[in-house]
C-alpha cells in the first residue's frame, strides 16, 4: 500500500523554523486565482504565500488547486478566510490550509472561538472528517491525521482601536501562534492616520511586540515594501504579510519597461 504524506505539514514545519528564526517568515498575500502564481512564489524562496479570500476573488472550488500549487513548490499555504462563521476555517484547513489567517478579532470572546473552528477536539471543536484533502482523501489513518493536524497554525488579525485595547486579554486566549497587526489600522486608532513610521505607531508596535515575547504569541505586521519588511523585523516582528502578488509582478515589471526606455 502506498505511504501517503502530508506535504502541507511539512512546509508548516519549515515555516515555524523560520518564525523561529532571526530571520523571520516572509510571503506575500496573493489575491490572483492562478495556480502558477502560488507556485512560482514558491519556487521564488517565500516561507509561506497568504492566499486571500477576504479581498481577493478565490472561491472554495478554487482553493484546493491554489493549496496543491503551494505543496508542488513546498511552500506554506496561509488562507486569509473571509469575515463570518466558523465554516470557512473548517473548510479552508480540510482542503490544505497551514494555516488560517481571521480578520476582525477585536476581544478574547472572538479569539477563542476561532481556535475552537480551528483544532480539534480536546483543544477545540473544529469536525473530524478524514476522508478530507488535508487527510489524503482517507489514505492517512485518522489518529495520525488528527494529531498532525493539531499543528497548524492560527493567525489573528488584531485590528483598530477595540482590539488595541484588548490586546493583552486577546494574546491569553490558549493556542494563538501569531497576532498579526496591520500598520495603517494602528496608525488610525492612534490618531496618526497613514502614519506608520509616526514614533507613537513605531512605540505601540514594540510595546505589543514585548506583550507578545512575555505571553508565547508571535507578532505579525504587513508592509508594502521589502524595506519595510526589514523595519519590523528589526523590531521583532515574526510574520512579515508583504504587499500583494500583482502588485509586486507589476512593480517589477515597471522597473524592466524603465530598464528599457532608457
Amino acid at each position: 500500500m502506498k505511504k501517503v504524506n502530508m506535504p502541507t505539514m511539512e512546509s508548516v514545519a519549515a515555516f515555524k523554523a523560520a518564525m523561529d528564526s532571526d530571520k523571520g517568515a516572509l510571503g506575500p498575500f496573493m489575491i490572483c486565482t492562478d495556480p502558477a502564481m502560488v507556485e512560482s512564489a514558491g519556487y521564488a524562496g517565500y516561507d509561506f504565500v497568504l492566499l486571500d479570500m477576504e479581498h481577493g476573488t478565490t472561491t472554495m472550488q478554487q482553493l484546493p488547486n491554489l493549496i496543491r500549487a503551494a505543496n508542488v513548490a513546498g511552500v506554506c499555504p496561509v488562507v486569509r478566510v473571509p469575515r463570518g462563521t466558523d465554516i470557512w476555517i473548517d473548510q479552508a484547513l480540510d482542503v490544505g490550509a497551514g494555516g488560517v489567517m481571521v480578520p476582525q478579532i477585536d476581544n478574547a470572546e472572538q479569539a477563542a472561538a476561532a481556535v475552537k473552528a480551528a483544532k480539534f477536539s480536546p483543544i477545540g471543536m473544529r469536525g473530524t472528517c478524514r476522508f478530507v484533502r488535508s487527510a489524503g482523501f482517507g489514505s492517512i489513518p485518522g489518529s495520525e491525521y488528527f494529531s498532525k493536524a493539531q499543528d497548524t497554525c492560527v493567525i489573528l488579525q488584531a485590528e483598530g482601536k477595540k482590539a488595541l485595547d484588548n490586546i493583552e486579554e486577546i494574546m491569553d486566549v490558549p493556542g494563538i501562534d501569531v497576532i498579526f497587526i496591520g500598520p495603517y489600522d494602528l496608525s488610525s486608532a492612534l490618531g496618526h492616520v497613514g502614519e506608520i513610521n509616526h514614533p507613537e505607531v513605531i512605540e505601540a508596535v514594540k510595546t505589543i511586540i514585548a506583550k507578545g515575547k512575555e505571553k508565547g504569541v508571535k507578532i505579525g505586521c504587513f508592509a508594502d515594501t521589502v524595506e519595510g519588511c526589514i523595519k519590523w523585523r528589526d523590531l521583532g516582528v515574526k510574520f512579515l504579510g508583504y504587499s500583494e502578488d500583482m502588485d509586486i509582478f507589476i512593480r517589477a515589471a515597471q522597473k524592466d519597461v524603465e530598464a528599457f526606455a532608457k
